[in-house]
């Protein structure tokens, strides 16, 4: 009898779940790893359910978890560095792809941070496989993961203590339901902060403000 991919994907899935979680933090970050590296896992609901049960270990909790996803996501991010420019070279032209790394490296650590922010379905593994393709430096790539994944679950860890698990879900069903609106906010958001960044850099470098102003004749 032929066993149907899905009913063997969920078989799989909830075989990983039994293995792991009764490792505590090291399972967690076990299943992370899984989850942003391959097979989904409900990382998620697992920090949420951690939390639930012994808030003092909410830190250790969202280290682990944001560690296994940043070692799980250097596999689509080196298999963009490893062929991802012949792969979207064929999709697109050479100056249309010139014009999205000039875009990506202008922002690099937030446009990877912002999205593993993000819960499900932000499409993150075409960004961190877009990443690999600019050629992002591995260690600063690993960091904006990091910190976008703990932010992601610290929130969640400090939701569930202050509120109860159960907040979260409706929180959740609103996300899924206005998920463009949401997606437009931190778009906007994400672009008021770049500004912001470029304006201090320029500021820094060239010591006027942003836009340049004529210097005054001498």
């Amino acid at each position: 009898m032929k066993i149907h991919p899905i009913a063997l994907f969920h078989k799989l899935n909830t075989a990983l779940l039994v293995l792991m979680k009764p490792l505590g933090a090291w399972g967690l970050g076990a299943l992370a790893i899984v989850d942003t590296s391959s097979i989904p896992v409900p990382i998620d609901a697992l920090v949420i359910d951690y939390v639930a049960h012994d808030h003092g270990k909410l830190l250790i909790y969202c280290l682990m978890a944001a560690g296994g996803s940043a070692i799980g996501s250097l596999l689509p991010y080196y298999f963009g560095r490893a062929g991802g420019e012949l792969f979207l070279l064929k999709r697109i032209n050479r100056q249309r792809y010139e014009a999205l790394r000039d875009k990506f490296e202008r922002q690099e650590f937030l446009a990877i941070m912002i999205p593993a922010m993000m819960p499900p379905p932000m499409p993150v593994k075409v960004i961190e496989f877009a990443a690999g393709v600019f050629e992002m430096k591995p260690l600063l790539y690993f960091g904006a993961v990091f910190a976008g994944k703990f932010v992601r679950f610290g929130l969640e860890g400090l939701i569930t203590i202050l509120y109860g698990p159960a907040i979260l879900n409706t929180i959740g069903r609103a996300f899924h339901e206005h998920l463009e609106y949401v997606l437009g906010v931190v778009g906007v958001l994400v672009g008021l902060l770049v500004v912001y960044i470029v304006r201090k850099l320029f500021s820094k470098r060239r010591g006027t403000q942003f836009p340049a102003e004529d210097r005054p004749a001498e």
